[in-house]
């Protein structure tokens, strides 16, 4: 007990403390005996099961919490064999005590990377996983065993010093004396002992740690009750009839065999064998354990489960090649027990069945049937019963279920989540669990599996069906009869001495250990066990003999693969003089072919050194990194920048970011007041109407700075509306000198007026609005001002004063402007209008407002024939309709009409219309009674106004321009190809289609991502000659994906450049109308939202005076691709690798590395014999200077009968190279086609459906040099199809296209490029003759599975995709359902996504032969098209 001295504590102390008392209540005396040994040496505790041990570890992790808890950065690592126990003991520490837990099972997908695992030892004091992935951290350096301060072994008899097991491993490789910080060792086993040849004194030795147990027995039979043990005999031997059974297996068996000899190959013979000998085992062993009835339900499961299951369940070390033999040989078998069960008129119908007799019960399961009829029902009963193979729990299983003699037993079963199984997955593991603790269950059949360490709810009986195999078992078994009076049960046979001997072995053989281990004295001493192993010295990462079989495997698995070749090592023994040799073959495609052991004096120890030198050989070749692992996780650092100070691009696709636009310096030099004169740079815009029946009044742009000579003559069509457009020119004209500060102070407030008058007019219905200057001016504002001119000289431009003074002089300024002619005559004629009375000068050509009709017009003249009493519309007359309409009286009817046309709302005339056809309409105008009008501005005519209406989209487009000058600046300045791309390309590159603009980056987005890849692509192949295929796809992802593309972007500040927001009138923000919300850091969040997530919509749209916008991540990446495909389109290759380099990727290589890589395809000039170079090369219009690069491209990876090699590397580079020339050529054939159907096209000519056409039409299948027959026999399938006409192909009779055929056409492209010194322009003319007829316009058409997504989105249709797995393939069924229409169809592939094509196609063929949709099917396909 726990006592507190008198000391007031802080509430987290107080609960420290109440957590300590409750910790240690809760112990016994030999617990915290058995922990303080722990805590002064490395100690192994010895105790059966259910005595507590794992709170015995508790403890010791709290009292060493000082060198574990945080802000320490040493960890405590809680190791389990299983997932259930690495689970179970995670929640057991976290229910005991305040620690943070991490559980690790399974892949731990989540951490790929060192970082990853620093993150979660920065977060977590107790990490409990499985000892496969402790021994994987540590042989990959992502833990170093430095860091562990506690390490825990749970079942830890698992540690042999001639073990491969994960136990023994970490021991022997990273416990070594030189170690400067070895963690404390705390062991914990039912059963030291474990196994043949197991002994203390091992387990001892290898853990460094002394085993201790309950020195007083006694003591411990207080707290945890010991069952009797009872041996339970039946027999002896077995019925004639089960022996005739066996006999007709055996002969069924054997004519399998015999068939399996005429028609299979060495390798299919031998792995079938196996599996059949495997089948027949156990189906004889269930015969003869449980009966025929047993068996019969043995052979079901084992008939009705997938092949996979099958292998699992009967523990098969190889998958047979043959299964329909298997298959055959269990119907067989099947058939035998049903006849005779029927012959004998037995009712295979357990719950029916009154007498259980032999042979359809074995003697064996009638003694336990009736062992479990005569035990005592109990409340609380519950019973495991344990037998050594799946087959056997499962079948007993459904046998104790079903009979009605048993009914007050519920039954299940218990094989464990690594049976293979799918009932078997852990979520169902633990539901059994959980009904046998409810007692919804009160009987399991278990395997192995109950034995240890589970939470499985301790018994009253314990049947141990088949006896177990070890000392282990037996005592962990033994250990789940815990219950008071419970029972420990064998079944023996009578006639068997030697199971009688085992029992009797097994209890002398607990006793001798418990002696030897309360004699023992404590080891002190740190063994170093020589083991061989392989260690990196850069970063520590070290493989054994042992594990490097499985990092080979490792290896091997990630090596490309199709469905007719499986990349695996090859094993070959041999005898020598000084012992046994180990060939290892590896699979065509990896680093290197073979490899030879030294001599060792097993067949195990062989393949050890096999592999290890083989690994260590892979990393110095670097087909494994220097952590020895085969993936490159982090990015490529050859291509990429180190970017550790940039946020990682997870999630491009939805997330988005706050960043600035930057203002084109030409438009943020501001005047000052105190100039005198101002002079400021002038250029005229000129206008060129279509139809020119318009008058738009000449107007030009004043600015501080010159316009870059790229931009003094921009050239811009506006498109209005009916059809109509403006072209407009920008045409230098020299420097105007604002003579006087009144002068600047004027074309100021023109701008300011005009800008509201378009933007802002509810201001001007008031009487009166302020010119004046405000008193702020943002840092973004843009200086410039677009005033009205006339025209002298040679485009010259004068600033049309008496225009400016004269709308200045309006009243509703408030302001006396003098102007040449401000004094009314008094002999001018006067119109009466709302407010007041105007001179008919002053009216024309004017801006009035008509509160009735709460509009503003421009009023063009008077109609002095027509007045208030002319007809308005309908027999009305105007002063009837504004009575009718408006209740206005007109006072005034006799005054003549004025003229009027409504003013417009500003639109964006930068927007892609679609084509409108001219409609000649002349301008629309209006009459008005003069006294219900106001006026407003004078002088502000309808020529003004149509010219204003385009100036606000011609200044967002210079400014759009002005940017992609300054980026080509940048460009220009940082490399010297940079001045080489054209300033229209650089816009478009900048452009996104969010702006609704002409023209978007999308094709050259589609241009730049292809070059990309290939850029990259063949740097990589060239450097890496090690690398296989997916590693060079890997790792050109790491350089080539969004996220990298993302943070070279944002290192080179190109985000500032985007162009992403269509131009929105009300967003026009200039001298004279400056931006209303002022942004600074401090204000950033409240204005525009904390984050943008893209769906979460916690973003905000704000146009603040720092030009801040959201942009999607990806938005960021896409424009890296498309000025590399500005400059691939303006200046070509050199131009476009300059402008990679420049931001970050290195894409160069050196003429030496490729001379090598032809050099070394002389490798594969054996194999001349057995293909035809000349055949191919006619075929191809190409004679080779390196003939071994024509023979590489034609070798599948299946044909391993060489040195190695295949022709994937040369895929790699051929599919690269063909996406990027095909790419280009449609980008230059088809320049009008838009990005999306350009995408669409390339998609149909670049793919390996496309190829395989070609590969079929060249005759290059033929030349193929593979080891699959099931290849071959696909290849001739699907020539055989492509070679009928069209009317004899059905559909859904098309074969699978073997891939192997397009890889073909890609990688006889690699060879022709490396050939020619990556000539471009000579592997294009060779390719180009036999794809050009699959590169036709004619063939775009969607994708199936698109076309029905948008069939059913068109009419409102349910479409589902249902995918699942059979066997190794993908069946995908697609199903229809709307009014009254329903359609499905499924198909069958090696390939997920050609199955759902597959059955897409299917199902829009079936509802086009609906004769009710014909007709709307076909215009949704027009549309569509």
């Amino acid at each position: 007990m726990v006592s507190f001295p008198s000391t007031e504590y802080t509430r987290e102390e107080m609960v420290e403390k109440l957590e300590e008392v409750q910790l240690y209540e809760s112990m016994f005396r030999y617990q915290m005996d058995l922990c303080k040994k722990a805590l002064e040496e490395n100690v192994v505790v010895y105790l059966g099961t259910g005595c507590g041990k794992t709170h015995i570890a508790v403890l010791l992790i709290y009292e060493m919490g000082h060198l574990i808890k945080k802000p320490q950065k040493s960890i405590c690592v809680f190791l389990a064999p299983t997932v259930a126990l690495v689970q179970q003991q995670a929640k057991v520490i976290e229910e005991s005590i305040d620690f943070k837990v991490g559980t690790y099972c399974g892949k731990s997908k989540h951490l790929k990377s060192h970082q990853d695992w620093e993150k979660e030892m920065e977060q977590y004091e107790v990490l409990v996983m499985t000892p496969q992935i402790l021994l994987h951290n540590l042989s990959h350096c992502y833990i170093r065993i430095e860091f562990i301060a506690l390490l825990i072994f749970d079942e830890c008899h698992y540690a042999q010093v001639e073990s491969d097991h994960p136990y023994a491993e970490i021991m022997k490789i990273f416990y070594k004396p030189d170690v400067v910080k070895r963690p404390r060792i705390f062991g914990m086993t039912a059963s030291p002992i474990s196994g043949k040849g197991a002994t203390v004194e091992g387990l001892e030795t290898l853990l460094r740690s002394k085993v201790y147990s309950v020195e007083d027995k006694d003591e411990l039979e207080q707290f945890v009750a010991s069952p009797k043990v009872n041996v339970y005999h039946y027999g002896p031997g077995s019925s004639y009839l089960t022996k005739a059974y066996s006999q007709k297996l055996e002969e069924i068996k054997n004519q399998c065999v015999k068939e399996l000899h005429k028609k299979a190959v060495d390798s299919t013979l031998r792995n079938t064998k196996k599996m059949l000998k495997r089948l027949h085992g156990h189906l004889i062993f269930s015969l003869e354990n449980l009966g025929v009835l047993g068996a019969l339900q043995a052979s079901c499961i084992l008939l009705k489960g997938d092949h996979h299951e099958r292998h699992q369940m009967v523990e098969a070390e190889v998958n047979a090649n043959d299964d329909s033999l298997c298959d055959k040989y269990l119907s067989q078998v099947d058939t035998v027990f049903t006849s005779g069960c029927a012959k004998d008129g037995m009712n295979p119908d357990l719950a029916l069945m009154e007498v259980l007799k032999e042979p359809y019960f074995s003697k064996k399961l009638l003694r336990l049937i009736g062992i479990l009829s005569n035990f005592g029902v109990q409340p609380d009963m519950k019973c495991i019963i344990f037998v050594n193979r799946i087959v056997t729990a499962r079948s007993l299983s459904y046998i104790l279920q079903h009979l009605k003699v048993l009914s007050s037993w519920k039954c299940g079963f218990l094989v464990g989540v690594h049976s293979g199984l799918k009932s078997m997955s852990r979520k169902n593991t633990n539901i059994i669990l959980n009904k046998f603790r409810s007692g919804e269950l009160n009987l399991l059949i278990a395997t192995k599996v109950g034995e240890e360490g589970l939470d499985i709810q301790t018994c009253c009986l314990v049947i141990r069906f088949d006896l177990p195999e070890t000392v282990a078992s037996f005592i962990q078994s033994r250990g789940r009869a815990r219950m008071p009076k419970s029972e420990y049960a064998f079944l023996v046979d009578r006639g068997n001495q030697r199971e009688l001997d085992l029992i009797e072995h097994f209890t002398r053989s607990e006793a001798q250990m418990n002696d030897e281990i309360s004699s023992r004295k404590s080891l002190t001493t740190v063994a170093d066990f020589q083991e061989n192993i392989y260690k990196v010295d850069m970063t520590g990462a070290t493989i054994s003999s042992a594990s490097s079989i499985s990092l080979l495997h490792h290896y091997c698995s990630k090596l490309p693969r199709d469905e007719y070749f499986c990349p695996k090592p090859q094993f070959y023994y041999f005898d020598d003089i000084d012992g046994t040799i180990c060939k290892l073959i590896l699979p065509s495609n990896a680093a290197m072919h073979q490899i030879v052991s030294a001599p060792q004096s097993s067949i195990e120890a062989a393949k050890k050194d096999a592999c290890l030198r083989a690994c260590k050989s892979l990393h110095e070749l670097g087909a494994l990194t220097d952590y020895l692992l085969p993936d490159q996780a982090d990015e490529d650092e050859d291509l990429v920048p180190d970017f550790s100070d940039l946020e990682c691009c997870e999630g491009e696709d939805a997330r988005e970011e706050l960043h600035e636009m930057i203002v084109p310096a030409s438009l943020k030099e501001p005047w000052t007041e105190t100039e005198n004169p101002v002079c400021l740079n002038s250029y005229y815009i000129r206008f060129f109407p279509f139809p020119n029946d318009r008058v738009y009044k000449k107007f030009g742009l004043f600015l501080k700075a010159p316009l870059p000579q790229e931009a003094e003559r921009m050239k811009l069509d506006l498109n209005l509306a009916r059809g109509r457009s403006v072209k407009t020119e920008l045409i230098p004209s020299g420097a105007t000198s604002f003579e006087n500060n009144e002068q600047i102070q004027l074309a100021e407030k023109f701008q300011r007026m005009f800008l509201k008058i378009i933007l802002d007019r509810s201001e001007f219905i008031s009487e009166f609005v302020s010119l004046e200057k405000k008193d702020f001016v943002d840092s973004a504002s843009k200086f410039y001002l677009l005033l009205p001119v006339n025209l002298f000289g040679h485009n010259k431009i004068s600033v049309d004063w008496e225009l400016v003074r004269r709308c200045l002089s309006s009243p509703i300024f408030g302001t006396s402007v003098c102007t040449s002619n401000n004094k009314m005559s008094k002999f001018e004629e006067q119109l009466q209008l709302a407010n007041g009375s105007k001179s008919v000068h002053d009216v024309a050509n004017s801006l009035v407002y008509v509160p009735c009709k709460d509009a503003f017009f421009f009023i063009s003249d008077v109609v002095k024939d027509k007045n208030a009493y002319s007809i308005y519309k309908d027999s009305k007359n105007h002063v009837e309709h504004y009575y009718d309409i408006s209740s206005v009286h007109l006072l005034y009817p006799d005054q003549p009409l004025i003229k009027a046309k409504q003013l417009f709302c500003l639109e964006n005339l930068l927007r892609k219309k679609g084509y409108s056809e001219l409609r000649d309409k002349e301008e629309h105008f209006v009459e008005l009674p003069p006294e219900i009008c106001q006026l407003k501005i004078i002088g502000f005519s309808k020529d003004i106004g149509s010219s204003l209406s385009l100036l606000p989209s011609i200044m967002h487009r210079l400014e759009s321009l002005l940017v992609a000058i300054e980026l080509k600046g940048c460009l220009s300045a940082s490399f010297p190809e940079g001045r080489e791309v054209a300033i229209d390309h650089v816009l478009e590159a900048l452009t996104t289609e969010n702006c609704h603009e002409s023209f978007s980056l999308e094709r050259l987005e589609v241009l730049g991502d292809a070059f990309l890849k290939f850029a990259v692509g063949r740097q990589l192949f060239l450097l890496h000659d090690a690398f296989d295929e997916g590693q060079l796809t890997r790792k050109r992802s790491n350089a080539v994906n969004n996220s990298n593309l993302y943070m070279v972007a944002i290192r080179n500040n190109l985000q500032a450049y985007i162009r992403d927001q269509s131009f929105e009138p009300n967003h026009f923000y200039v001298v004279g109308r400056p931006c209303p919300v002022t942004c600074n850091k401090q204000t950033e969040k409240k204005i525009h939202g904390l984050c943008g997530s893209g769906t979460d919509g916690a973003k905000t749209e704000v146009r603040c005076s720092k030009c801040h916008h959201w942009l999607r991540k990806k938005t960021i990446a896409d424009i890296v691709e498309a000025l590399v495909g500005a400059f691939v389109v303006d200046s070509g290759f050199k131009a476009a690798i300059a402008f990679l380099k420049w931001i970050g990727i290195h894409t160069d290589f050196k003429e030496p590395q490729l001379k090598s890589i032809c050099s070394a395809s002389k490798v594969f000039m054996p194999l001349a014999d057995e293909i035809d170079v000349l055949g191919i090369e006619h075929l191809l219009g190409y004679s080779f200077i390196h003939k071994g690069l024509l023979i590489q491209a034609f070798i599948h990876p299946s044909y391993n009968r060489h040195g190695g090699g295949c022709y994937q590397r040369l895929e790699f580079l051929g599919d690269a190279v063909l996406d990027y020339l095909i790419t280009s050529y449609l980008y230059s054939v088809y320049p009008k086609l838009k990005p999306g159907q350009l995408t669409d096209l390339r998609s149909i000519s670049v793919n390996n459906n496309t190829f395989a056409v070609v590969a079929v039409r060249q005759g290059f299948h033929s030349h193929i040099l593979c080891d699959s027959s099931d290849l071959r026999e696909s290849i001739t399938r699907y020539v055989n199809f492509i070679g009928r006409p069209d009317s004899m192909k059905k559909l859904g009779e098309e074969p699978s296209c073997p891939k192997a055929l397009g890889d073909l056409v890609e990688s006889c492209m690699g060879a022709i490029l490396l050939d020619t010194g990556f000539d471009l322009n000579r592997a294009w003319q060779i390719i180009l003759s036999f794809l050009k007829p699959v590169m036709s316009f004619t063939r775009l058409q969607l994708n199936p599975t698109r076309e029905l997504y948008e069939l059913c989105q068109s009419f409102g249709w349910n479409l589902k995709f249902l995918p699942s797995k059979k066997d190794s393939k993908f069946l995908v069924e697609a199903r229809v359902n709307g009014e009254n229409i329903s359609a499905a169809a499924s198909a069958l592939n090696i390939n997920k996504k050609s199955a759902q094509r597959m059955a897409a196609q299917k199902v829009c063929s079936s509802l086009k032969e609906n004769d009710s949709l014909v007709l709307t099917i076909d215009e949704f396909g027009c549309l569509s098209g």
